[in-house]
């Protein structure tokens, strides 16, 4: 369904749109931001390469462009960045909001197969198909053959499983902090379990990028960056496991980076938003 534009915000010489539409995925309103740079006087028919940034645990579409700043890096490249919501939002389902790393704002973008959350728990359909049909459809501007894909912690576990399931479809992948390995930590048990069922391991391995990069045959190579903070107390707890990610990826060209006493914070992610700006750049920008 058409996006409503709630506001329109001048950010950086660019302008963020807040934007909500009824989600055929969720059956409910789904809630986003969009960032478009400023068009190029040069070019100005040229259409804007897309950026889909997925956010985190508790978090919303507001959190990043509020506190991890892509939007300078993007106008310094000529790209538009997507910012979703993380979980559907008033489903009404029972103990949805009884925790704050299950249900609402934790999707965890998977198309829920239990009973009580496959209605309305369908984030990695509407992230992957329903969003950007929608989005490319109203805002023509946009160039649905260049779009790249990040996110932070829960949302860079987003964008490496959307990644890897979907060869050809993303043009680049980077990370902050991902939850790499969810079949082995806490957050990822408790998500998997209640979303696919305790039993369903194999439908677990399906959304683990640990588990998928080891099948990754296209071109035999896989170039992702990925920063994770040393003071990352996450990390530190076992709950994001980015070197198991790394070992599965073997010689297939992940870059994992520990950035020395970075936390898991918006300070750590707009301290190296440029980086991976510039890293989708050299994909998205050609």
């Amino acid at each position: 369904m058409a996006f409503e534009i709630k506001a329109k915000i001048a950010n950086f010489g660019g302008q963020l749109l807040k934007l909500e539409h009824q989600s055929t995925s969720t059956k409910t309103k789904m809630a986003l931001n969009l960032f478009l740079p400023p068009t190029p006087i040069s070019h100005p028919s040229d259409k804007i390469p897309v950026l889909i940034f997925l956010s985190g645990l508790t978090c919303t579409g507001d959190n990043c462009p509020e506190k991890g700043f892509l939007q300078p890096h993007a106008v310094k490249h000529g790209i538009a960045v997507v910012y979703p919501d993380t979980s559907p939002r008033g489903a009404k389902v029972e103990g949805e909001d009884d925790n704050w790393d299950f249900g609402s704002g934790a999707g965890f973008y998977v198309d829920a197969t239990t009973e009580r959350w496959r209605n309305n728990y369908n984030m990695y359909t509407y992230i992957n198909e329903e969003l950007p049909l929608e989005l490319f459809k109203q805002f023509e501007v946009l160039d649905s053959g260049k779009v790249g894909i990040t996110g932070h912690s829960m949302g860079g576990h987003g964008a490496l499983t959307i990644f890897l399931k979907n060869p050809g479809k993303y043009l680049s992948v980077s990370a902050f902090a991902p939850i790499s390995n969810p079949i082995n930590c806490p957050w990822g048990q408790k998500a998997f379990s209640g979303y696919f069922g305790e039993e369903n391991k194999e439908k677990w391995a399906e959304h683990d990028a640990t588990e998928l990069v080891k099948s990754w045959e296209e071109n035999e190579t896989l170039e992702a960056l990925i920063d994770v903070g040393t003071a990352d107390n996450f990390y530190k707890q076992g709950q994001l496991l980015p070197e198991n990610f790394k070992k599965a990826a073997g010689g297939k060209g992940v870059q994992v980076r520990y950035q020395e006493g970075y936390d898991h914070s918006y300070f750590f992610i707009s301290s190296f938003a440029g980086d991976h700006v510039g890293f989708h750049a050299k994909y998205l920008c050609n």
